[in-house]
């Protein structure tokens, strides 16, 4: 794991903290990161519909994202 020096608006990383609650700044920055990369993963593949000769139904994608 990385150690990274944010400067961060701080009613912003409370707000996040709240909003995800979680108990620290750390964890309310990770999820925000996780909720992130998610929504744009999620976006990428809503672009990418109907551009593939394959027909996968929603079953079969939660089947993969599951393992």
């Amino acid at each position: 794991m990385a150690k990274t020096l944010l400067e961060l608006d701080e009613r912003l990383l409370e707000e996040a903290r709240v909003l995800a609650k979680a108990r620290t700044k750390r964890e309310a920055v990770e999820t925000a990161l996780r909720e992130f990369v998610r929504r744009r993963r999620l976006e990428g593949l809503a672009a990418a519909a109907g551009t593939s000769s394959m027909r996968w139904t929603a079953t079969d994608v939660r089947s993969m994202r599951e393992g």
